[in-house]
């Protein structure tokens, strides 16, 4: 089967790792797989740039797309011909300018098949397509009740996502003292509630007073978050680990006991649970998203009191999330079962 995947983004980051991992899936179950990515952007800043990435995988599409929400109409138009005039078996579409695109640039006899990753995006104006794939199980009734073909298509892992081989040794490198050693890694963004994180770490520490928070992650507030944990006089218990990728990302992960997970941004696949708990690590977590399928403890309200009694109950779940095979084996289950409508 010949399978291009559509990515308008010029960053490694959010859901440009799991199309990674699918598209490196579906190629070792024989597939042809590539995966086309903006070509215009190159104002990267601290993410990692996407393209060099794919590349390096083997995956990046050579096929002259340059797929960017920045083009000109001119070179939309490009792109448009360009796709139309490939031939493949299916296109999978990740972004809303990819969906644009391949809703008038569909190849003759291809299969189209486009991933939601949020709630906001099942709107009356769904985008036209064979088949969708949603983020969580939570989502999937709305699709089912429009008579829409679907699956669920959760976070992959990485294989370098493993419970730590010496913690204690790893704690020693990062330079994390205290125990238990708790973290929230994700963007500084409200939605992300950082703010109830700190104050129910402040919480926590009057029960368990050798505890230890690490943030990872940056935007923008950083400075607000700093100036809490300052007036909290939880600065010696707060450990500021910044932006991590790769395997830097990795190694701070590994370190912790839980990870606080209170909230998600544009992706509702909760990523960074499923790395938590291949890392071993505990996960209690906001009832958002694929986060109540993936957590150890499901907090009943983004509040500082409910996210205390969450990491005191101690309650743990069995890990029973599908491998990176098995989550690739039921896309193409998916792509083989539709038909393509012109």
């Amino acid at each position: 089967m010949r399978i291009l995947h559509l990515l308008a983004s010029p960053f490694f980051s959010g859901p440009a790792e799991n199309v990674a991992l699918l598209a490196q899936a579906q190629r070792a179950a024989g597939h042809d797989v590539t995966v086309a990515v903006d070509r215009l952007r190159k104002e990267v800043l601290a993410e990692e740039p996407a393209a060099p990435r794919f590349q390096e995988l083997g995956l990046l599409d050579e096929g002259g797309l340059e797929l960017s929400v920045k083009s000109p109409p001119w070179r939309m138009w490009r792109d448009l011909r360009r796709l139309k005039a490939r031939s493949v078996d299916v296109v999978h579409s990740h972004f809303s300018h990819d969906h644009l695109l391949a809703r008038w640039g569909r190849p003759a006899g291809a299969t189209l098949v486009r991933s939601l990753h949020a709630p906001r995006s099942l709107r009356s104006s769904l985008p036209v397509a064979d088949a969708y794939t949603v983020p969580a199980s939570a989502l999937l009734p709305r699709l089912v009740e429009k008579g829409k073909t679907a699956t669920v298509l959760p976070a992959l892992v990485d294989a370098r996502f493993e419970p730590a081989k010496d913690r204690a040794a790893l704690r020693r490198e990062l330079g994390l003292t205290g125990a238990p050693v708790i973290g929230m890694v994700s963007t500084f963004q409200p939605s992300r509630r950082h703010s109830v994180g700190v104050e129910a770490f402040a919480l926590y520490r009057q029960r368990q007073p050798e505890a230890r928070l690490v943030l990872v992650g940056d935007g923008g507030l950083v400075e607000q978050t700093r100036q809490q944990v300052s007036a909290l006089g939880l600065s010696q218990a707060v450990t500021f680990a910044g932006y991590q990728q790769g395997d830097a990302f990795t190694r701070w992960l590994q370190a912790l006991d839980e990870v606080w997970l209170l909230g998600l941004g544009n992706d509702w696949s909760a990523r960074a649970a499923a790395q938590a708990r291949a890392c071993g690590v505990r996960v209690v977590a906001v009832n958002e998203g694929a986060l109540p399928d993936l957590a150890d403890v499901v907090v009943r309200e983004p509040s500082p009191d409910a996210v205390v009694e969450a990491a005191l109950s101690r309650q743990m779940a069995p890990v029973n999330h599908p491998s990176n095979e098995r989550i690739a084996g039921d896309i193409l289950t998916l792509y083989a079962r539709v038909r393509p409508v012109q």
